[in-house]
């Protein structure tokens, strides 16, 4: 199995795709460095992850690059309201973490939609705050960005017992 640095995610017993994720992304310094869907499962396989995980993580990051919102919405200056469905789904912990990204410039409106679109697509309800940075994390990184040295700290800080996780 390999040795991942999962943050928040530590308490978790068994693998998910979440962790794969987090594999992903400290292991490809970009989105496009990933070799292709088939390739990249049969790695992931020789890694040591299970093949239903690998999966559900290549179905997830289909769906992210599926995602096209319009550039419109970057102009948007609105309050983004939520929908009930969205709000049970979501759960008010990860609105507010959302919003608090928003509003310190770290989301755009697109990538709020898309960070909202990828949270709904999971099988979990409320979504745990620490699979939410994962998936904010891999939202900027499919867009080859990242958030700032200091951000990165707040939102992905260390667990004492847990190796640092590095930013690109």
């Amino acid at each position: 199995m390999p040795g991942l640095c999962l943050g928040e995610l530590s308490c978790y017993s068994s693998v998910t795709m979440f962790d794969i994720l987090v594999y992903l992304y400290e292991t490809y310094y970009r989105p496009d460095a990933c070799p292709e869907p088939a390739a990249l499962a049969r790695k992931l396989s020789a890694v040591g992850f299970d093949d239903i995980e690998i999966s559900e993580a290549l179905d997830w990051l289909s769906g992210l690059t599926e995602v096209a919102v319009s550039d419109a919405i970057d102009a948007c200056t609105g309050i983004r309201y939520y929908v009930d469905e969205e709000y049970i789904e979501l759960g008010s912990a990860a609105i507010g973490f959302i919003q608090f990204l928003e509003s310190a410039k770290v989301l755009s409106p697109v990538q709020r939609e898309i960070v909202i679109e990828r949270a709904l697509a999971c099988d979990e309800s409320p979504v745990a705050l620490g699979k939410l940075k994962i998936i904010v994390l891999m939202v900027l990184w499919s867009q080859g960005k990242e958030p700032d040295a200091l951000m990165f700290d707040d939102l992905f800080g260390d667990d004492d017992d847990q190796e640092p996780r590095l930013l690109h």
